[in-house]
């Protein structure tokens, strides 16, 4: 600088890349940019990421690829030579500007030194720009590492950069420091004649997201501690620590990936059935397995015994498994994490609880301390999978992980930190349990998501109980059977996409059962509980599934009132209800009493009614033996025939044959063409937007007709058709033909529903066939975004956690979607006793909760 004395150079302090504030210690930025650089490096070596780039790019990559990726990299935060970012980790008083952001400094630093001849770095930015025009999106890739791309900065100037200095510092020196690292550290960057990088979008999208899961490894301290000051040759202690951390983290499963797959039986005791069988025959090449199968077939372990298979073919070195609600992941977590333990030994990986809010891996749980950091129970427990289910933002580089889709699916929206997500699972097997349970919206994401995963090399088992013609196509790109072609279709079935047939998997016997239907014409709360009650008195263990909280719980109500409150679902000394807005300590309470309420096994004498929504549909190990349902669509119902008659049994008197009761609408469903809403059929408007939980009413129209039609079901056999009786679009057609004008309205007015849902998910995807440049934009908010994921919303943390209705400590709940508009992510809640409950106040809003759970207070 001028007028710089040969003491004020001694005296010059180097840039940091890491500082501690309370310490004054500091890593150097060409240390930490090392340290990236060397995590990322070590990924590209890993066999399944080594792969998926390739596909990406294109062609195999070459040593000069991997050296000229890898300096790029050590770019990443060349934006934090800026004065004005250094100062951040000084004293106060020292700048009187702005402080300055790395990210569009980074930009702004690598655009100076390609058009200035008197930058420092302008002949090394001349000799990068000889790597082919995927040069300049994958600077933007990479200076996007923080989750978002980064816009670049409008003309910027040296003077900027000089003007006014930092005392003791120098950029231009430091800058001399990163440049000669750079060339020396990534000499085979620089060999003359190698072939451009690889310039196709996909590849470009993948790199960034493993770029910003490189950083954040290569940030933490627990690998890669501060070592200043600056040492030439610090590189090969980068190298060594992150070939270390990635072991640690259990991104890198070494050895687990060389054990041959476990034999079916080997692992589970049983012998596949011919659904699992079909899915073990598929082979390792079949990158996308749809497995149709009745409820309590055993699907899950026909996909973890597919991930075994590939994991052993090196096909893929993780496990993704994707559920609909937080409380089905809780309980399915679990019995992964079990099944790794049996099929693994003592090498098994932990399953991360990809739940947000929950850190648990394996059998422990974590606790959340100041500055970021976790104690986990154990202690002393080994560290892969931990560091992975200590931010949501991590969950998909856990070397196993079970979730909600929405995990899964923020790796294929425009929100923060898709890239990392995305590029984490494309080593994964997805796999996407209950996929018909997704709306429009939902769909349309995980249709693209899913699209670029195998387009990468990527591995997916999509799984369903009841997933019509309708649905599936949209998944194989099959052409659109007719209603005969569809109903002939084989049931259990295993889709192969690029196959031109399912590979069928005969009807295990065991597992077959007659149901007689009969149906009430009345969804009052009253008839429902009088059913419940006359039943249970006999002995029979009642399943109550409602289609909506409120109905739930006026049923339960009605039980109490009539009184057979002792045979209702116990849960801490007294009556409960089992429904998705209770806390979180709550609901597993809930769970566990359901369950043993309704054991399929070891059961006490004396009948007992179980009350719930949706949550009692999936997941939970009961066995009723006899089952109240509301209408809904025949794919939901016969998910909840599936709770009903599971196992061969001693049942009650009257009760040996499976019995259920669907109630209907008293007057039809015509009136709900209006539209009108009640009881979860049919729609209401609001804000322009066509609002409800089952919408179409002509599927529901025809579940009713066939309910009526056929009042004795042979389950599974009878599957396949019942769905596409009630589903198939010749079949809504000709039904909404026949109803006339109003139901041809109300159609349009839902088809246009769903349009919009698909339009604005295309809108939000993230598209990676896109050119990552400076015009790849994300939204600046994603709370819009967020709000349509799943079923539910805002998360309240309790602090501290008060005594619930139940007796226990409770430290969160989460609100359902629609109540969470406007509620900033962690509000504070304040909390008062209320006669047996507990008033929750957040955002102007009250809630009150007891053992009906949460209802908005009036």
């Amino acid at each position: 600088m001028d007028g710089m004395t040969d003491n004020d150079t001694r005296a010059l302090r180097p840039a940091w890349g890491k500082t501690e504030r309370e310490t004054g210690g500091i890593h150097p930025l060409a240390h930490h940019s090392m340290d990236a650089a060397a995590v990322f490096l070590r990924m590209m070596q890993l066999p399944v990421i080594r792969n998926r780039l390739e596909t990406a790019a294109g062609r195999p990559l070459t040593a000069a690829d991997c050296a000229r990726l890898a300096a790029l990299v050590f770019l990443h935060d060349i934006g934090k030579l800026h004065p004005g970012f250094q100062a951040k980790g000084r004293p106060p008083g020292l700048w009187n500007r702005p402080k300055a952001g790395h990210l569009q400094k980074g930009w702004e630093f690598l655009m100076l030194a390609w058009m200035r001849p008197e930058h420092p770095f302008h002949k090394t930015m001349r000799d990068i720009e000889g790597w082919g025009a995927a040069v300049t999106p994958l600077i933007a890739a990479i200076l996007a590492h923080h989750g978002r791309p980064v816009e670049r900065a409008d003309d910027p100037t040296l003077r900027e950069w000089d003007k006014p200095p930092l005392q003791h510092y120098d950029w231009r020196t430091e800058t001399r420091v990163m440049d000669s690292a750079l060339r020396c550290w990534f000499a085979e960057a620089f060999e003359p004649n190698a072939q451009p990088l690889p310039d196709r979008p996909a590849f470009h999208h993948l790199v960034c997201g493993l770029v910003a899961l490189a950083d954040w490894i290569g940030s933490d301290t627990q690998f890669f501690k501060f070592a200043a000051p600056f040492d030439s040759r610090y590189n090969a202690a980068a190298h060594r620590r992150a070939k270390q951390a990635l072991q640690k983290i259990g991104f890198d499963i070494g050895a687990l990936a060389g054990i041959p797959a476990p034999d079916f039986k080997q692992w589970t005791d049983f012998t596949p059935n011919p659904a699992q069988a079909a899915v073990g025959s598929a082979g390792t090449d079949s990158q996308l397995l749809i497995l149709e199968a009745e409820t309590g077939s055993g699907k899950t372990e026909a996909a973890l015994w597919r991930f075994t298979q590939l994991l052993a073919a090196g096909k893929v070195s993780s496990l993704y498994f994707a559920v609909p609600t937080r409380a089905a992941a809780k309980q399915l977590h679990g019995r992964v994490n079990e099944a790794l333990r049996r099929a693994f030994g003592e090498q098994a990986p932990e399953a991360v609880l990809a739940v947000p809010g929950m850190v648990r891996a394996g059998y422990f749980a974590g606790r959340r301390l100041p500055d970021w950091r976790v104690l986990w129970e154990d202690r002393e427990g080994p560290i892969p999978a931990r560091w992975a289910a200590e931010h949501a933002t991590r969950f998909l580089a856990a070397p196993a992980a079970v979730g909600t889709v929405d995990q899964a699916m923020l790796a294929g929206l425009q929100a923060k930190h898709a890239h990392l997500r995305g590029s984490a699972l494309s080593r994964a097997l997805l796999v996407i349990d209950e996929v018909h349970a997704s709306d429009s919206y939902m769909t349309a994401i995980l249709q693209r998501l899913l699209r670029g995963h195998l387009a990468s090399g990527g591995y997916a088992m999509l799984m369903s109980a009841t997933l019509g013609s309708r649905a599936r196509i949209l998944w194989t790109g099959e052409t659109k059977p007719d209603i005969e072609a569809a109903s002939a279709a084989p049931y259990p079935a295993v889709w192969v996409k690029g196959e031109d047939a399912p590979r069928a998997a005969a009807t295990d016997a065991r597992r077959s059962k007659t149901v007689h239907l009969e149906t009430a014409p009345t969804m009052a709360p009253a008839e429902a509980a009088r059913r419940a009650v006359a039943a249970a008195q006999c002995g029979a263990r009642v399943l109550v599934i409602r289609n909506t909280v409120g109905m739930a719980a006026a049923t339960w109500r009605a039980v109490r009132e009539t009184g057979g409150e002792s045979l209702l679902l116990q849960a801490a000394g007294g009556p409960a209800l089992h429904h998705g807005r209770f806390a979180v300590e709550d609901r597993a309470l809930l769970d566990r009493a359901a369950e043993a309420a309704l054991a399929p096994r070891q059961r006490k004498p004396g009948g007992r009614i179980v009350i719930g929504t949706q949550t009692l549909e999936q997941s939970l190990d009961i066995d009723a033996d006899l089952l109240l349902a509301d209408l809904c669509p025949m794919d939901v119902l016969l998910q909840r025939i599936g709770r009903l008659h599971r196992h061969n049994l001693q049942r009650p008197a009257g009760f040996e044959t499976a019995r259920a009761a669907v109630l209907l609408p008293k007057d039809g469903l015509d009136r709900l063409a209006a539209p009108k809403f009640e009881n979860g059929l049919g729609a209401w408007e609001e804000n322009n937007e066509f609002n409800g939980i089952y919408r179409d009413l002509a599927g529901l129209e025809l579940t009713r007709r066939l309910l009526a039609k056929r009042p004795v079901w042979r389950i599974p056999q009878m599957n396949r058709a019942l769905v596409e009786s009630a589903t198939h679009p010749d079949r809504i057609a000709a039904l909404i033909a026949e109803k006339g004008e109003q139901w041809e309205d109300y159609d349009r007015q839902f088809g246009g529903s769903e349009a919009a849902a698909r339009m604005l998910a295309q809108l939000n995807v993230l598209d990676r066939d896109t050119r990552f440049d400076n015009e790849l934009r994300f939204p600046s908010s994603d709370e819009k975004i967020m709000t349509r994921l799943g079923e539910e919303g805002a998360v309240l943390k309790l602090d501290p956690p008060p005594q619930g209705p139940f007796g226990q400590r409770i430290t969160r709940i989460a609100l359902p979607a629609r109540w969470s508009r406007g509620i900033a992510e962690n509000p504070e809640v304040a909390v008062e006793p209320d006669g047996d409950g507990l008033i929750l106040s957040v955002a102007e809003r009250r809630f009150r909760y007891s053992r009906e759970g949460l209802k908005k207070n009036s």
